[in-house]
């Protein structure tokens, strides 16, 4: 008898609450393994969890499922490290309502709908209130960093999806993490190299890759087999609430009035796009069979 599957949203929400209470325990580490270090150690711990536990038939892969694992590799790389250097300077809640904006801005490429620049313009006035009125809370360098993430998270979603439809199972990670790591390496290695004197921190490391790589990604990519990158990239609107808690449990990072504004304005342009295009299709459907 078939063991019912886990509805592809579950899988997704499961990755979020993995991915940003990753984020928040790898920010303890920076201290001593730094931004670049703890993501050399978090991409290749995972990369070597990934394909002990997978085995990928990597001999199989036709040259396109070659090209996708690099490429998602590449983004990956972007992804991790640009991320981790913002959380040096800016709460985790705060970087990760900017970093949406990657995601955000993809769906609103995929509805094609001029009534979404409201929702983007919604989700631009949370932004602009994070950069002008946060007190100092969150530099501009700091919020840079966090877009300039945010566009790599944009080509995860897209490429995570296309690896997932050439190679069956989460081996495929395994490739594209072992090729992020090679690209982090010359900045993460000599700060990842503090391990050799401090062995308990592969502790933290191995949880970090867990919680931010193994768990996450694998819900992720498998998530991405069911559902349509856009509702992908939509469902992703509860980011900055879940990293917002993080923050808060584990960092101890409360935030303002004006932070916590913003957050909900960039939800709710996600929230707005995710019904507008719901509605949308229903009636396209409507139009089609009636």
């Amino acid at each position: 008898m078939r063991r019912p599957e886990v509805p592809a949203p579950l899988l997704v929400l499961a990755a979020i609450a993995s991915v940003q209470f990753g984020s928040a325990v790898a920010r303890t580490l920076f201290d001593d393994l730094g931004a670049a270090g703890t993501t050399l150690l978090r991409l290749a711990l995972a990369a070597v969890i990934i394909a002990v536990v997978t085995r990928p038939a990597v001999h199989r892969w036709s040259g396109a499922a070659w090209r996708a694992a690099a490429l998602l590799g590449v983004v990956m790389a972007g992804m991790n490290l640009i991320f981790y250097l913002a959380l040096r300077t800016v709460p985790l809640g705060i970087a990760v309502t900017v970093e949406f904006l990657g995601p955000l801005l993809l769906a609103l490429v995929q509805t094609r709908r001029l009534f979404d620049l409201l929702w983007a313009a919604l989700a631009a006035g949370g932004v602009v209130l994070l950069g002008v009125t946060n007190g100092g809370a969150a530099p501009l360098g700091g919020l840079a960093l966090a877009l300039a993430a945010g566009l790599c998270w944009a080509g995860y979603i897209v490429f995570s999806a296309k690896l997932g439809g050439l190679v069956p199972g989460t081996g495929g990670l395994a490739v594209s993490l072992a090729v992020a790591a090679l690209l982090v390496l010359p900045f993460g290695l000599d700060g990842a190299s503090a391990v050799l004197q401090h062995p308990d921190l592969l502790i933290g490391g191995t949880a970090v890759a867990l919680l931010s790589s193994v768990f996450s990604y694998g819900l992720e990519i498998n998530a991405l087999r069911r559902i349509p990158t856009r509702v992908f990239g939509i469902l992703m609107s509860l980011e900055p609430a879940a990293a917002a808690i993080a923050g808060l449990l584990v960092l101890h990072q409360h935030l303002g009035v004006v932070e916590v504004l913003a957050l909900v304005l960039v939800t709710a342009a996600s929230a707005g796009v995710t019904l507008a295009r719901r509605d949308h299709d229903r009636a396209l459907t409507l139009a089609e069979t009636g």
